[in-house]
């Protein structure tokens, strides 16, 4: 009797300490795969997120995707990295290869960001293939450059793509935007009016990033007729010496983004602070400025100190999950 109290005993102990091991698993595996995603689903659900609506805008523009120690910039696997610890929308870098494949990759240089060297237009697709993309530090990571259609593939329902300009013009990162039947989640950068103009005309559901530092800038975009919902504004990478900018572009129903990966970023990157703590004031500065989006090249830092106090508006909540 004594020895099948004991057995009894010992398989009790096994069945709860198996118990609390699947426990665990779980719960690690569930904060393990916790991702924060975006997703417009549609054109319209994609102009609903950038609408202004007085409420606190819950995300980040990475940019570059917010590389880190190991992870290279311009790179689903970093991009993947960043929706593990906040909302954030990705600026990328659309370039042409030689022949005419359009990857993402910032520099005409291959140098700073490969194991390759010489320009990027030198080069087809297949040859940028073989090499290998730099982390931060420049050592060679296992992870290879990705064309524009793999990133709106990879994209879809996870979050927002803002393609930058780089070599290709408007025109065709609307084609593609097109042609991967990515209007709901991607937006293209208009540098000029003329060309904010020419992406409304090509396609009235894209969605573009303009810039306007000034409120006389604010005045002349509305005469172009290109409708304020079909675009989100970048004010700058330093604060406005007229600060009703903000204001001005929010009473026409957009959302205002300042860059902080020229200024603020450099303090942490450059070790002239410690801890991101210490430049929490800066950022929650802009924000209380007006700023709804910051572009920032640490999101995973930056997002620590800047979302306290979120409030979504109601017909926004159902795009973040």
């Amino acid at each position: 009797m004594k020895t099948r109290k004991k057995i009894y005993l010992l398989l009790t102990v096994v069945f709860v300490l198996t118990l609390v091991h699947i426990s665990w698993t779980n719960i690690l595996g569930q904060e393990e795969d916790r991702y924060y995603y975006i997703d417009p689903g549609t054109p319209e659900g994609l102009r609903e997120i950038f609408r202004y609506k007085n409420d606190l805008t819950p995300f980040l523009s990475a940019h570059r995707g917010g590389p880190e120690n190991h992870l290279p910039e311009n790179h689903t696997v970093t991009f993947d990295n960043t929706l593990r610890h906040t909302y954030s929308i990705m600026e990328i870098d659309p370039r042409y290869t030689k022949d005419s494949v359009i990857i993402v990759h910032h520099d005409n240089d291959l140098r700073r960001t490969t194991t390759g060297e010489g320009k990027v237009s030198d080069f087809t697709y297949g040859e940028l293939k073989k090499l290998k993309l730099r982390d931060m530090e420049g050592n060679p990571t296992p992870y290879k450059l990705q064309t524009l259609k793999e990133m709106f593939e990879w994209a879809k329902g996870k979050t927002i793509l803002v393609l930058d300009k780089k070599d290709v013009p408007i025109e065709q990162r609307i084609k593609i935007v097109e042609e991967c039947k990515a209007e709901a989640y991607a937006i293209v950068m208009a540098y000029s009016f003329e060309e904010a103009k020419l992406g409304y005309r090509l396609n009235k559901n894209i969605m573009m990033q303009v810039f306007i530092r000034t409120p006389e800038a604010v005045e002349e975009f509305d005469r172009t007729g290109v409708p304020w919902e079909n675009v989100v504004v970048f004010v700058g990478h330093q604060t406005p010496e007229n600060k009703s900018v903000f204001d001005l572009i929010h009473q026409k129903g957009a959302l205002c983004i300042v860059g902080t990966s020229r200024n603020f970023d450099l303090e942490l990157t450059r070790g002239n602070v410690s801890d991101i703590y210490e430049l929490k004031g800066n950022y929650n500065n802009l924000i209380d400025m007006g700023a709804n989006i910051l572009e920032t090249d640490i999101p995973v830092e930056v997002c620590k100190v800047v979302f306290n106090n979120i409030s979504i508006h109601p017909s926004k909540k159902k795009y973040f999950r």
